[in-house]
C-alpha cells in the first residue's frame, strides 16, 4: 500500500524516508492507534458511513493486530513512515479493500493528536500513583522522626532546629502539589480531535461525540483548526513534570548532603550505593545523583517544545513529529526518578540519630530563642535582637556556645535574665515551643502527620 497518493511519481531518496520516519519511536502509541480506530470504525458503523458489518470486520482486525503485535509478529518497516501508516497497512493486509476504508472521515492529523492524548492521560495516571508512593515513603520516614532533630538552614547556614518529621513533610507538601499541577494538566490532554480530519472537519455524517465516549473523553475540540495544532497541553505536561524534577532533585541534593561525611546525617545502605573503583572506602550516592542530572534533561524537553510550537502558523505542521520524543523521554525519565527515589526512601538509607542530635546542639542555632525569652521580659524585639548578637560574638570569641555561659554572665548580660534561660536553650524545647499554624512544634508536626496518615493511607 502507498503512503502518499498517484500525485507522486517516483520514491523518496533513502535518506530522506528515514529522515522523514517516526515508526522507530511512535511504534510507543500502537495500543492508543488501535483503541482510536476501533472507536472510528464503530463511529463510522454507527452513522452509516460504513455497514455494521464493515465496521465489525474493522474491529476484528484491529484487534488481530492487537494479538499480533502482543505476540511480536507485528512488525512495522521503515516504509510504513508511522505507526498510523503501519496499522493500516496491516489492515488491509488482512481485510483487502476493506482496510482502506478505516482511514474514512479522519486524517493522521487528528489520528495522531488523538493517539498522543490517549497515551499521555494513561501516563499521567501512572505518575500520580509513584507520586502518592514517594508522599507515602517519605510520611513513613517521618512519623518515625517525630521527636528526631535536625538543622534547619538558611542560605545553607545553620538557622533554627527542625523536626525532621517537619523537615519530610515539606516534600510531601511540594508533592501534592505536583499531583494537583498533573490532574490539572489531564483535564486539557482529556479533549477529543479526532473528527477534525486535516483541519476543517469534513462533509461526512460522523458524530465526533460518539467517538469521544467511545474512548472516555471528556469533551471534544470546537475548532478543527485549534484540534490538529494545539500542542499546549504537551507543554503543559513538561512543564508539570519540570517542577517534578526540581522537587526530586532538591531532595535528592539535600540527602547528598546529609550522606557527606561533612554532615553525617544519614548513612547509606548497600541496597541503593554504589562503590569507587579505585577508593575502596567510598559508598556513592548514585541514585539521588542520576535523578540530580536528569533533570536538565526534563528542562531541556520543555524548552524544545517551546521552541517548536512558538512560530508555527495554523494548521498542522511537520513540526508535530518532534513532540513525541520529548514527551516519551519526559514520562520515562520523571516515573524512572520517582521510582529510583521512592526507593531509596524505602530501604536506601537510614538516619544517624547520634550525629543529628550533636548537631543541633552544637550551634547558635537557639539565638533566636534567647531573643524571643528577652521579648517576653518586656524588651523590644530589636533591642533583644542587638544584645543577642553581642553575646554570639562574645561566644565565638571564646569559642563556648551560648548554653556554656554561666547564670552569672547572662545576668551581667541583662539582669532581667534568670535561671530559665537554661531551658530555654534546650534544642527539644525550642522546636516544641513552635506551635503557630505550620510550625514545627511536635503538636503542630503530629497533627500533620495524622492528617496525611488519613489522606494517603487510610483515606475511609
Amino acid at each position: 500500500m502507498k503512503t502518499w497518493s498517484d500525485r507522486f511519481e517516483e520514491g523518496l531518496n533513502p535518506f530522506i524516508e528515514s529522515f522523514n520516519a517516526s515508526i522507530d519511536f511512535d511504534i510507543l502509541l500502537l495500543e492508543e492507534d488501535l483503541d482510536g480506530s476501533i472507536a472510528h470504525a464503530r463511529m463510522l458503523g454507527k452513522t452509516g458511513i460504513l455497514t455494521s458489518e464493515e465496521a465489525h470486520q474493522l474491529e476484528e482486525g484491529l484487534e488481530q493486530i492487537r494479538l499480533e503485535a502482543s505476540q511480536g509478529t507485528f512488525k512495522p518497516e521503515l516504509s510504513d513512515e508511522d505507526i498510523h501508516m503501519a496499522v493500516e497497512k496491516r489492515l488491509t493486509v488482512i481485510l483487502g479493500s476493506l482496510g482502506k476504508k478505516l482511514h474514512t472521515g479522519r486524517s493522521r492529523n487528528d489520528q495522531v493528536g488523538t493517539d498522543l492524548r490517549l497515551w499521555l492521560r494513561r501516563r499521567i495516571d501512572e505518575l500520580d500513583i509513584h507520586l502518592k508512593r514517594l508522599q507515602i515513603a517519605l510520611l513513613i520516614k517521618a512519623e518515625s522522626n517525630l521527636f528526631t532533630l535536625i538543622p534547619g538552614y538558611t542560605h545553607l547556614q545553620r538557622a533554627q532546629p527542625l523536626s525532621l518529621a517537619h523537615h519530610l513533610l515539606a516534600y510531601i507538601e511540594m508533592i501534592e502539589r505536583d499531583r494537583n499541577r498533573l490532574i490539572d494538566v489531564r483535564k486539557r490532554v482529556d479533549i477529543c480531535p479526532l473528527g477534525s480530519a486535516a483541519l476543517a472537519g469534513t462533509s461526512l455524517p460522523i458524530d465526533r461525540s460518539f467517538t469521544a465516549d467511545q474512548l472516555n473523553f471528556s469533551s471534544i475540540y470546537s475548532n478543527s483548526l485549534d484540534a490538529v495544532s494545539d500542542r499546549d497541553f504537551a507543554v503543559e505536561f513538561t512543564a508539570a513534570s519540570s517542577l517534578i524534577m526540581v522537587h526530586l532533585s532538591r531532595l535528592a541534593d539535600e540527602i547528598i548532603l546529609w550522606a557527606s561525611e561533612e554532615f553525617s546525617f544519614l548513612r547509606l545502605t548497600d541496597r541503593c550505593a554504589t562503590g569507587s573503583s579505585l577508593m575502596p572506602q567510598k559508598k556513592n550516592p548514585d541514585v539521588p545523583e542520576l535523578v540530580r542530572g536528569k533533570t536538565g534533561r526534563v528542562f531541556g524537553h520543555l524548552q524544545s517544545l517551546l521552541t517548536m510550537i512558538k512560530g508555527l502558523p495554523l494548521a498542522y505542521n511537520k513540526d508535530f513529529q518532534e513532540d513525541k520524543e520529548a514527551i516519551f523521554d519526559t514520562f520515562k525519565t520523571v516515573n524512572n526518578s520517582l521510582k529510583a527515589m521512592s526507593i531509596l526512601l524505602e530501604e536506601g538509607l537510614e538516619f544517624s540519630l547520634d550525629n543529628l542530635s550533636e548537631a543541633v546542639r552544637s550551634d547558635f542555632s537557639n539565638a533566636t530563642d534567647v531573643a524571643d525569652y528577652l521579648v517576653s521580659k518586656n524588651i523590644p524585639f530589636r533591642e533583644a535582637y542587638q544584645i543577642v548578637g553581642r553575646v554570639v560574638k562574645l561566644c565565638i570569641n571564646r569559642k563556648i556556645l551560648l548554653k556554656d555561659l554561666t547564670l552569672d554572665e547572662w545576668q551581667e548580660i541583662h539582669p532581667l535574665i534568670n535561671q530559665d534561660i537554661f531551658e530555654k536553650l534546650l534544642p527539644e524545647k525550642i522546636v516544641a515551643s513552635r506551635i503557630s499554624q505550620g510550625g514545627t512544634g511536635f503538636v503542630r508536626v503530629r497533627e500533620e502527620l495524622e492528617k496525611w496518615r488519613k489522606q494517603l493511607i487510610s483515606p475511609n
